[in-house]
């Protein structure tokens, strides 16, 4: 005498096999997603890090260019701080830096705040450059800080 399969057992365990096989798809492929989102936010990040570096050294050097063309030039232009400079011309807007006075083709703002001293009967000129933006993980800058003197004045 043959037994007698039962093939509700068998479909059963199919239909339990599928849906745990799903499952682990799901979890695997939201497993990447979020790996995939993190790679992208930080890529973002360090490349923002990287331009702001960047500009705020290139305003630095605008500086110390400004400063050895003419040095009484650069003193008057200084008066006015802080100044925000989406490019580097003088005539950048006084005060915080608006919605639009974005670097231009960046989410990046650039503002310089100027303090003067006198040291020994020299002026010493302290810029500092802070290079700065928002994103989803929230506020970032980069900040230099260099001192500027009149070095024809012995």
């Amino acid at each position: 005498m043959k037994k007698k399969r039962d093939t509700n057992n068998i479909k059963g365990q199919s239909l339990f096999e599928v849906v745990l096989a799903l499952g682990v798809i799901t979890a695997i492929s939201v497993g990447i997603v979020s790996l995939t989102v993190n790679a992208i936010r930080n890529a973002s990040f360090s490349k923002n890090k990287t331009l702001a570096g960047r500009y705020a050294q290139e305003a630095t050097e605008w500086l110390r260019s400004q400063r050895d063309t003419d040095f009484d030039v650069f003193q008057d232009n200084i008066l006015v701080s802080p100044r925000c400079f989406p490019s580097l011309v003088w005539t950048g807007r006084v005060g915080s830096c608006g919605a639009t006075d974005n670097i231009s083709g960046t989410p990046l703002f650039r503002i310089i705040e100027f303090s003067s001293t006198t040291i020994s009967g020299k002026t010493v000129i302290e810029a500092s450059v802070k290079v700065y933006w928002d994103d989803s993980q929230g506020y970032h800058e980069v900040k230099s800080t260099t001192s500027y003197t009149d070095w024809r004045q012995r």
